[in-house]
This record gives structure tokens, sequence and C-alpha cells, in this order.
């Protein structure tokens, strides 16, 4: 970048800068390198020269840098670019300003991420095909939505040992083995075997969302936690939406929905490559084979932990009642209830579901800044309200009350750094994963009370109109009991967890092959 500037323009050239990145001198005058920041590689050079006139200055400054984000990097280019020259903090930059270690490891659960969404939502979007090949009615949709459920009892083996063994190994052999039981689907003679198996994928695709969450909330800043859980629920977003995209293959054949569950056979290597490169939690690493606190001590966090467990299941299952069969059953209603077909509902749900994004970007900063619980409240009442309104209504009425009802219904993302934040790094993954087992338990009701009442009535209205008490109710709970946990430290919210060492020095190197200049 070349600069003409005067002698204030040109101190402020020279002074380190402590926006996106921290500096520090260098060697040599106008040289600084990195100190603190989202950056692998960070070297400034200044050449100062005469511009002719006026005692202005013409500055070339050179930036050597790479963004520690990984196969992310694109995405950053030119929003980086601007922020870089204009000095400040961007808008999209998280409230604390991270390392590059937490960078590179919210990278790659990102990456991770992605996948989980992609098989988390493969039943749903394919579940109204299957069922028209083997001629199911909705409520055996509902049944066998409510019996995949049960591989929570899969996800609760999943996170003990997360709690034993560590996070890192046990997230990567959980993503494979996810995507390998998934792909057995395709081979589905009937509904019960699809229905079985992703009763086990689901339950390790359930496991593994909850070995995300706890791993990015060991290793971010006290003040962007939940902007870390915003940014992981848009990669779970975004690997949804791949699913969608490819939900259109299924008007070619009437068992060609089939195909929607190979495709994460794909992802196999790329997350073999994460494993590789994804190290274990300071957190974890801090806490495992640390001496047993002493008896009174131990006694107290457990019963503070067992209210704190009580509260966010309850929460959580009082959501599920109404969210689950919400999404579960959306594409049904679509299909049946409104004449869509594959390709309308693609389109219907990438239109509804992608400004979410904002409201999921927002919330994690909100959260962050302004508190969890009022802005957690907002989003469980204003998108309940919209999505019931969204399934009475036909025409532009349907399609704008699902919008906004996603748009806000996606505040409840403040709630989702609640789970792994009260919970000591002993039991945080098991504790999210009772938390998660009461959800799923949420999640069966709601289908299951769906899918009857609908049959019963003749229509989605009316069913949703009963369970929409749920999420009421857990607004009741939040802003009455809920604990207010934004910017502050894991050890201050769970006494007796050993604080982790600082992340090691990665700074001052010159550039490398790669670096954006």
């Amino acid at each position: 970048m070349v600069h003409e500037v005067d002698a204030a323009g040109l101190a402020e050239l020279r002074t380190p800068r402590d926006d996106l990145v921290r500096e520090r001198a260098g060697e040599g005058p106008d040289h600084f390198v990195g100190d603190h920041g989202p950056f692998a590689v960070w070297e400034r050079r200044l050449r100062v020269e005469p511009a002719g006139y006026d005692d202005r200055h013409r500055v070339v400054e050179e930036i050597g840098h790479r963004l520690a984000v990984g196969p992310w990097r694109p995405l950053f280019a030119l929003p980086l670019r601007w922020a870089l020259r204009h000095r400040k903090v961007p808008w999209w930059a998280p409230p604390d300003r991270l390392d590059v270690r937490a960078c590179r490891i919210l990278a790659l659960l990102a990456c991770v991420q992605v996948v989980d969404g992609y098989l988390g939502t493969v039943i749903t979007q394919t579940i109204a095909f299957a069922s028209s090949e083997f001629g199911r009615s909705d409520t055996a949709q509902g049944v066998t939505l409510a019996a995949v459920r049960l591989g929570i009892v899969v996800a609760l083996a999943v996170v003990f040992l997360a709690d034993r063994r560590g996070r890192r190994g046990l997230l990567v052999v959980t993503a494979v083995a996810a995507v390998a039981t998934t792909a057995v689907g395709a081979l589905s003679p009937d509904l019960w075997f699809l229905g079985g198996s992703q009763l086990v994928a689901r339950g390790l695709t359930t496991g593994l969302g909850i070995l995300i969450g706890v791993f990015a909330a060991e290793e971010l800043p006290r003040g962007s936690r939940a902007y870390g859980v915003s940014v992981l629920t848009l990669a779970a977003a975004l690997g949804a939406g791949m699913a969608v995209w490819v939900l259109p293959v299924a008007d070619l054949d009437p068992a060609a929905w089939r195909i929607v569950y190979l495709v994460p056979l794909l992802a196999v290597p790329g997350l073999v490559a994460v494993g590789r490169h994804l190290p274990e939690s300071r957190r974890f690493a801090a806490n495992v084979g640390a001496g047993t606190p002493p008896a009174e001590q131990d006694a107290g966090r457990r019963r503070v932990e067992r209210q704190r467990l009580l509260l966010l299941a309850a929460g959580a299952f009082l959501l599920l009642v109404f969210a689950a069969p919400a999404s579960q059953f959306q594409n049904d209603f679509l299909k049946d209830d409104r004449g869509f077909s594959a390709a309308g509902i693609s389109l219907f749900t990438v239109l509804t579901t992608t400004p979410a994004g904002i409201g999921v970007f927002v919330a994690g900063r909100l959260a962050d800044t302004r508190g969890r619980r009022m802005v957690g409240a907002i989003g469980l009442l204003a998108g309940t309200a919209l999505v019931v309104v969204g399934y009475h209504a036909s025409g532009p009425a349907m399609w704008t009350a699902t919008l906004f009802g996603g748009l806000l219904g996606s505040l409840t993302v403040a709630l989702g750094v609640y789970g792994p934040e009260l919970f000591s790094t002993a039991n945080r993954a098991r504790a999210n994963g009772l938390i998660v087992t009461l959800g799923v338990a949420g999640s069966a009701t709601g289908l299951l009370l769906v899918g009857t009442l609908s049959d019963r009535f003749g229509a989605y209205g009316p069913a949703f109109l009963v369970v929409a008490a749920g999420p009421v109710l857990a607004a009741v709970l939040v802003l009455r009991w809920f604990p207010e946990t934004a910017r502050v430290e894991l050890e201050t919210l769970n006494p007796g967890d050993a604080s982790p060492p600082g992340p090691p020095a990665s700074w001052g190197q010159p550039p490398v092959r790669g670096a954006t200049k």
C-alpha cells in the first residue's frame, strides 16, 4: 500500500498497530512483527520518502501476512484487505481478539462442523421421499424420527469417553464413523432399516456436535465464546444447506434420495487431514489427572453442577418439543400440504433459511457484548410465534413468516454456549451429553405429538399451536433462573478447575511462501 501523508499521518503509520493484530517493534526502524492476533505470519515494513512538497511524505507500506484460518482463507481475502488498510477492528471480528492457536482451532472445528451439519439434516431432508417410496404415513414418519433420537445412547458413550480420553482423537474417529454409518442408509430396503441406521449415525453425529462445542469453549477467550458458537452454527448451517442443494436429485427417481446419504463420503480425506493438525484441548490437558479436590469442596461443586444440569436440560427439552418437529416436518408440510416439488422445497429452504445466518452472527456478538439471557429469550418468543404463523399460512405470508421466524429464532444461538460454560472440564462433555439427552426426549415428544395431531387434525398448524407452549416456558426459565456468563472465565464459573497454560509464542517469523502482501 502507498500512502501520501503529513507528519501526523507518518507518526500514525509508525505506531505499532493494536486492532485486528497487535504489533511490536521488529529488527531495525520501521519494521514491525506480530505480537498477538489471528495471523500465523505477520510482518510490516515502511519505506519513507519525501513527497516533494509541503513537508508531506510518500510511504510504501508492505505487509506480509497469513491468516490462520486454513481453507477458509479465500473467504476473508477482501474484507481483510479493507480492515488492514483502515487500521480498524472490522465488524466481523470477534469481540476479543483471537490468538493464532484459537483462530486455527476454530477454523478446523468449523470444517468438521460443516460435515456434522450435513449429517444432521440428511434424515430431515429425505424422509418424506423415503416414506413415499416405502408407502408410509405421517405417523410412521413421526415414529421413525422419534426412534432415531434413541441414538443419544451412542452420543453419551462418545462424550463419556471424551471426558476420560480427551477431545481431539475421539472427535476425528467419531466424525469418520458418522459418515460411514450415514452412507449405510443408502442401502435401506424399508423405512425401519433407514431409521435403524440413522439411529447409530445420528448418535455419532450428536456426539460429534457436542465435542465440537466443548472443544471451542475450552480454547476461545472469555469474550468470544458465544461468537465461536455462532461461527460454528453458521458452519453447520452451511453443511445443512449442502444437503438441501443435493436434494433435487430426489426428483430424478423415487429411489434417488439415497444419493444424499453417499455424498459425505467425499469428506473423509478432509476429516483425516483435520485430525493431523488439530491439537488436544489446553484445558483438558491442564486438568487431566488433576488431584481430587477436598470432599466438602467436591460435594459443593457437584451440587451446583446438578442444579445447572437440571436447569439447562429443562430448557433444552422445552425448546426442542417445538423446534424439532418444526424442522423435521417442514419438507412434508411443503410437499403434501402445499404441493412443492423437491426442487421447490430446496428453493424455499435456501431462500427462507439463508438470512437466518445474519441472526446467528448477530446473536453471537450480542451474547458476548450484551449478555446471553435477553437475546435468547427474544429468539424463543418471537421465533416461535412466526414459525407457527408460517405453518398456518400459504403463499407470500408463509414465505415471509418462515423467513422472519428463522431470522429471529436464530437468536437462540445465544443460549448454546451455556452448556460448555457451566460445567467443570472433567464433566463438561458428559454434562452436555445429558443435556442433549433431555433435549432429545423433548424432540421425540414433539415429533410424536405433531405427527399424531397432524394426522388427527388433517393439518400441521393446530399441532404446532399445542407444542408452542414449550419455547414460551423455556423463555420464562431463561429470564428467571439462567445465570449471566458473558465475559467470565471458565475457571471463575467452575472453581476448582486448573487454568490452562498460555499459548506458545508463534510470532515474529519472517514471511513464508504463500504469505499475502
